[in-house]
């Protein structure tokens, strides 16, 4: 069955499922976190991603960076270990900053679903840790390595077999180790909850796979997208937003590019990355600048005439939610 064949009101069904099946996850990772700051600050996010990596579906209530980043932290994943790889009861983890949501404490846990022998499915998600070593989260940092312990992608769980040594190293490398295991264990927590609604859901609706709804949510979403980007008016959108920086003034600039449906933005001129812990890395800047413009253009809601004066208006929010690289 091709994308074009499930109709809209089926979609929309079938798409409102599984933003729920996360919602449930990510219910349980606040639930059983040990922390204030997945628990109370809700510092988390849990995605549906497809067999190859796409977002499929988001948690209401996650921090958009990640969210945003979870397809690109895939990328990487699936490169280390391709889908053929993954067995059940695998679960990876990571929290490089280059490939993850851009500094150590973030750790991102990655799990496949299978459904009768097949994957069908990843989920994954991202929770802020209380602590992850080093000389704790502070701007005056120069080095990663003054930051805390940085874990390459890696199982944590090899079908069902927890690595013992891997805990260990992170149990001895932090200052709170309960809150941070805890929290830990609850990301595993909150994939089993996903994957098992998975499969409960594949059952319910009598499909075996996820590939055909998936295929359908991206043409229809980009679809909105480009419609509401055809909404504005041709031209270059120019704005440059000084925020304090570390020991000079950081300048962000912005030029978005209007032409048709598509969107292009440009942060050339943006002042260089610097040797403190304030830069961002290209997954952080990917997302707050997609988030940013989906907030903006609001395709779900219908306008008769494009919002120039909203838009040229806005273009320093698009700006301010980035930065140049991350130091290398």
């Amino acid at each position: 069955m091709s994308a074009i064949t499930i109709d809209p009101i089926s979609l929309e069904i079938l798409w409102g499922r599984l933003v729920s099946i996360v919602d449930e996850s990510a219910g349980a990772l606040q639930r059983t976190s040990f922390s204030t700051t997945v628990r109370e600050s809700n510092d988390f996010a849990c995605v549906l991603l497809g067999p190859d990596g796409t977002t499929l579906a988001e948690n209401t209530v996650g921090v958009p960076s990640f969210a945003g980043v979870m397809s690109l932290v895939m990328r990487h994943v699936l490169k280390r270990y391709p889908p053929d790889t993954w067995k059940p009861g695998d679960i990876g983890l990571t929290n490089d900053p280059w490939i993850n949501t851009g500094h150590l404490p973030d750790t991102t846990v990655i799990s496949p679903i299978f459904h009768r022998g097949r994957l069908v499915a990843f989920t994954g998600n991202t929770a802020h840790k209380a602590d992850i070593g080093g000389g704790g989260y502070a701007a005056d940092a120069t080095e990663i390595y003054e930051e805390g312990l940085r874990i390459p992608i890696c199982k944590l769980y090899d079908e069902g077999r927890i690595n013992e040594l891997l805990v260990e190293i992170i149990r001895n490398n932090v200052r709170v180790s309960e809150s941070v295991l805890g929290d830990l264990h609850a990301q595993v927590a909150a994939a089993h909850v996903c994957a098992q609604r998975v499969r409960d859901f594949l059952d319910e609706q009598g499909i075996t796979e996820l590939n055909t709804i998936g295929r359908a949510i991206q043409v229809r979403a980009e679809a909105a997208m480009r419609q509401a980007i055809a909404l504005l008016p041709d031209g270059n959108y120019t704005s440059v937003v000084r925020s304090d920086g570390y020991d000079t003034p950081t300048d962000i600039h912005a030029r978005i590019i209007v032409r048709g449906n598509e969107l292009t933005v440009d942060f050339a001129g943006t002042s260089p990355q610097i040797r403190r812990g304030i830069n961002s890395v290209y997954n952080y800047t990917y997302a707050f600048t997609c988030y940013t413009l989906k907030c903006l253009l609001d395709p779900r809601r219908e306008r008769t005439r494009a919002p120039t004066n909203r838009f040229a208006s806005s273009c320093p929010k698009a700006a301010s939610s980035t930065r140049a690289s991350r130091r290398r």
